[in-house]
């Protein structure tokens, strides 16, 4: 089934966030290199001056233009190398100084970062909250199994006009557009089919009337079979069409269904001549409208038999797997090519392109696709290499806990 599914990829809530954390980052680290070019240019320009008067130790000993260091260990150093060992000692305390203002600054870079990113995390979830507000609506929608139930929904967003709210506003014109679109289309489908039932009805009953007259000619009687049959098929068409709007609705009704029952229940009132039948029906419950999933199998079932061999068959097997259950429909019949396959879930669509026929309205599997959306399963079809197709139905399956009841077919 074709679903919005949420990206596993970052969100952009994320990327954002790491975004300006980095960019964050990259600043602060030129901000302390520069601050630490600029300490350490400025300690080599101006050292601080040599101290004469004030050494460590005991009173220096003071001769004409020398002067004498002692350390800590009391260690006597005279003149140059007085000199010498204290210009040391100020570069490694200027280097000492350099470094600490680098670790410093690189400690409180960790910190104000860390604070930083937490902030753009949540002044951007609070941006970025209507874009979210408006991605779950249109995911409701598109998981929707009838997408006219939610057709009339709207993001109403209120606050401030930006470019997240002009989204919003457009989203919700799309929406009351498509909304007025199908129930339009809804509504003429629904007149339609029920304003062609009454003549056709009258027609029925004009030619029954017809046929029922012993003495009509020959060719009279021959026309008014002919006549019967067309009007019995364009009455299976607006059928069809009544029953594929049904379809196209979300089933509010749901009783508790053994796939297994409504199968042989089905298929004792099917008609499939001589072709051989084969079942495999394993407990496979479910929860829907009976008289709908009973069309999908009278319809699947039909739909084998007529596009088949004369020495063909058709397998029908139900079963439980996990979370589904699956209605199963194999055939042989002619070979049908994979990338036709799709559009026999198309309305008055048929394998080779072709369209109305003699022997059917078209709408079959279209109907069989609709109930399965309605009862939030799909329908898939593939074709077998030597010919015919397996035709799959999926549907959620019932809680453990439910006991079905036996299906006893309408009425």
């Amino acid at each position: 089934m074709s679903r919005l599914r949420p990206s596993r990829r970052l969100g952009l809530r994320a990327r954002l966030t790491l975004s300006i954390g980095l960019l964050f980052v990259l600043a602060g680290l030129a901000l302390l290199g520069a601050t630490y070019a600029l300490v350490d240019r400025q300690l080599e320009r101006e050292p601080p001056p040599l101290l004469a008067d004030h050494l460590p130790g005991d009173a220096p000993e003071k001769a004409a233009g020398e002067f004498t260091l002692i350390d800590q260990e009391g260690n006597a150093y005279v003149g140059g190398d007085a000199t010498r060992l204290l210009e040391t000692d100020q570069r490694e305390a200027l280097s000492e100084a350099a470094r600490e203002v680098l670790t410093q600054g690189a400690l409180a870079l960790v910190v104000v970062g860390g604070i930083a990113v937490a902030l753009v995390w949540v002044v951007s979830g609070r941006i970025l909250a209507p874009l979210r507000r408006v991605t779950e609506t249109a995911r409701r929608i598109a998981d929707a199994p009838a997408t006219e139930h939610v057709l009339h929904e709207r993001i109403a967003l209120t606050g401030r006009e930006d470019e997240v709210a002009d989204l919003a506003s457009s989203f919700d014109t799309m929406m009351e557009k498509l909304d007025q679109t199908f129930t339009g289309q809804r509504r003429f489908v629904d007149n339609a089919a029920h304003e062609l039932r009454t003549p056709l009805t009258t027609g029925r009953a004009l030619i029954e009337l017809v046929l029922q007259n012993q003495d009509a000619p020959p060719q009279v009687r021959k026309l008014g079979a002919e006549l019967l049959r067309t009007n019995e098929k364009h009455e299976r068409l607006i059928d069809g069409l009544l029953l594929l709007a049904k379809a196209d609705h979300e089933v509010e009704d749901r009783s508790l269904i053994d796939l297994a029952d409504l199968v042989e229940h089905t298929l004792h009132q099917a008609s499939i001549g001589d072709t051989h039948l084969e079942t495999d029906l394993g407990e496979a419950l479910t929860r829907g409208d009976a008289l709908l999933l009973e069309r999908v199998v009278h319809n699947l079932v039909d739909n084998a038999s007529r596009h088949n061999r004369p020495d063909g068959w058709i397998r029908v097997s139900s079963r439980s797997v996990g979370l589904w259950v699956e209605l199963e429909i194999e055939n042989t019949g002619p070979v049908v090519p994979a990338d036709e396959v799709p559009e026999l879930f198309r309305p008055f669509r048929r394998a080779g392109g072709d369209r109305l026929v003699a022997d059917g309205v078209g709408l079959g599997m279209s109907i069989v696709a609709s109930i399965a959306r309605a009862h939030h399963g799909e329908a898939v079809a593939t074709a077998r290499p030597g010919g015919g197709l397996v035709v799959t139905v999926r549907l959620p399956a019932a809680e453990p806990t439910d006991v079905p009841l036996p299906f006893e077919g309408p009425g």
